[in-house]
């Protein structure tokens, strides 16, 4: 009874995640116009999604604007990471501290924090992206931060000792020894901040330029007008973005169970 209450539960927890974005999938492949009638089966949705050139620049712009971020993100928190299990107790301490409290604070608190800071103390103009990639940074690099640190913790400390007592400088041992041994943690953050980056809607809000729309903010707008082709172009959007994520996650489980045997 008790495994069988189990699987219960598991499938329960299952169907209540994933059964809304399954029908949103079905949705997309029909000519219905509202959730709640579905009529024929139709790939117009898709054709719309990728030959509108309205969403098309939008979907181009996101990804360039989510990897850019991600990338810089990693950087900053790779190396955060990294300065920090090799700092004293006491600064590893603040360190992690600090980490923390842009995890737990509003995504609110810092859109209008970034865009007071740079639009009146440093005279950025929101019409750039300035304001925008150092928004999104600040949210994702804490992030890069603690998919990074357990890394090192796991790892064989004494090698990187090895490599400095066999002539290894510190930056050599670095990038030979401690960097191989962490770049699952680091892949990990890598897709953790592009994921922020193409859910954040408060802080792009807030700092974006007037004339550019990333996937979020475009969705909310798009929904409070008039167009039923670009929201129903939009749940082909939303599929396919799930089906990537999906795809993802199965490509690394197996790759860790192939690793792993």
């Amino acid at each position: 009874m008790n495994k069988f209450f189990q699987h219960i539960c598991i499938w329960f927890v299952l169907i209540f995640l994933y059964a809304p974005i399954m029908i949103l999938m079905v949705y997309s492949f029909t000519d219905s116009t509202m959730i709640g009638t579905i009529k024929n089966f139709s790939l117009q949705n898709y054709v719309t999604l990728f030959t509108t050139p309205e969403l098309v620049s939008m979907i181009v712009g996101t990804f360039t604007l989510a990897i850019g971020v991600a990338l810089l993100s990693t950087f900053l928190g790779t190396t955060g990471a990294i300065g920090a299990f090799y700092s004293k107790k006491r600064t590893r301490g603040a360190i992690e501290m600090a980490n923390q409290i842009p995890v737990v604070n509003a995504d609110v608190v810092t859109g209008f924090s970034i865009c007071i800071l740079m639009i009146i103390f440093f005279k950025v103009r929101k019409e750039t992206f300035i304001p925008l990639v150092i928004g999104q940074t600040a949210l994702c690099t804490p992030f890069v931060y603690l998919s990074v640190l357990p890394r090192l913790k796991q790892m064989d400390h004494s090698l990187y000792e090895a490599a400095l007592d066999l002539g290894c400088t510190t930056s050599m041992a670095l990038r030979k020894v401690v960097v191989p041994q962490i770049v699952p943690g680091i892949i990990s953050g890598f897709m953790t901040a592009i994921t922020l980056s193409l859910d954040d809607y408060f802080i792009t809000t807030y700092t974006k330029p007037a004339t550019f729309d990333t996937i979020s903010t475009y969705v909310v707008n798009a929904t409070r007008g008039s167009q039923t082709e670009i929201k129903t172009a939009l749940w082909a959007l939303s599929t396919l973005i799930f089906v990537l994520a999906a795809l993802y996650v199965v490509a690394q489980n197996f790759t860790k169970k192939k690793e792993a045997k």
